[in-house]
């Protein structure tokens, strides 16, 4: 059993990389895998990523993070959008110097249902004096094809993470690059707000303090006070992000981008920093380590690997 000062640390050091703001919608649908016991959230951890094998737990740490929502609200212009249940994962490498670095999933870092947009097409983009967009704007009585949802993705590795604002207010705890995906048919496959080379870049942060919980596991999953795994709780927190800017929407119009413009004007895109927000209620965030990643040096990053493959139902 490790002694309490072991515990003791690692709860620190794990609670300052918490990561209680990171919550945004995300990709609709991700791999996912059952996992037992306390490894249950964990879902999605690039656990055999090379960064997170390499990790020796003594100059190089490796954790498992998840946060979590049910719901919230995104502003983007003049369009504000009800979000479901979100979901982040990533891999964290604590550096002995005190810097730590991110590896996302190979799916990507967000996970979250699809949001509806207010109004659909009619209202994203009618009345218009544009005769091409004045004759869509005449189809859409049907309630299919006025329907549009809105999903959130990773559009690049997230970076610039701060450790000690996880568990405090109003610090920027990452920089998340993203895009939103609007699908309807009318608009074709390839209608984006956002693109990997001008993403949408949040910098979430939380704006209450989380309630702080700890427990202990084996390294199947299973609860046991003496177990050599450590989880991390924090939970209640409401975060927001109002600083990013939002581009204007591509490529929407099956004649891919014939209709940008309709779309932008009802919009108001490009956005402004300072116009558009993003707010997560009630976050759930959860982070996992070895309890003493020193002691199996230099093979911490596999440890943890074997764990959570152990805990696979």
């Amino acid at each position: 059993m490790p002694q309490f000062p072991t515990r003791a640390g690692l709860a620190t050091v794990s609670a300052l990389t918490a990561l209680g703001a990171f919550v945004s919608m995300g990709t609709a649908t991700a791999a996912e895998t059952a996992l037992n016991g306390e490894w249950a959230p964990f879902t999605r951890c690039p656990v055999d990523a090379p960064a997170m094998l390499a990790a020796d737990g003594l100059q190089k740490t490796p954790q498992c993070v998840v946060s979590t929502s049910a719901s919230g609200s995104i502003k983007l212009g003049k369009t504000t959008v009800v979000t479901g249940k979100t979901n982040l994962q990533l891999g964290v490498v604590q550096n002995a110097d005190g810097t730590s670095s991110v590896v996302a999933p190979p799916s990507g870092a967000l996970v979250a249902d699809s949001a509806t947009v207010p109004g659909g097409l009619l209202g994203l983009m009618c009345p218009s004096d544009v005769p091409v967009i004045t004759a869509i704007c005449k189809t859409l009585d049907d309630s299919t094809l006025n329907k549009i949802t809105a999903t959130m993705e990773s559009v690049g590795a997230p970076y610039a993470f701060d450790q000690t604002a996880g568990i405090l207010t109003d610090m920027p705890i990452v920089a998340l690059p993203v895009r939103i995906h609007l699908e309807n048919p009318l608009l074709g496959g390839k209608c984006y707000i956002g693109t990997a080379a001008n993403p949408i870049l949040l910098r979430p942060e939380n704006r209450t303090y989380p309630e702080f919980g700890m427990s202990f596991f084996r390294s199947d999953g299973t609860p046991d006070e003496a177990g050599e795994m450590s989880r991390i709780n924090l939970t209640g927190a409401t975060q927001n992000d109002s600083s990013f800017a939002v581009p204007a929407a591509t490529g929407c119009g099956l004649n891919v981008g014939l209709i940008n413009a309709a779309v932008n004007a009802k919009t108001g895109l490009p956005s402004a920093a300072g116009n558009n927000s993003l707010t997560l209620n009630s976050t759930r965030t959860h982070l996992t380590g070895l309890n003493a990643p020193g002691t199996v040096a230099p093979d911490a990053g596999k440890v943890l690997s074997e764990n959570w493959h152990s805990a696979v139902r």
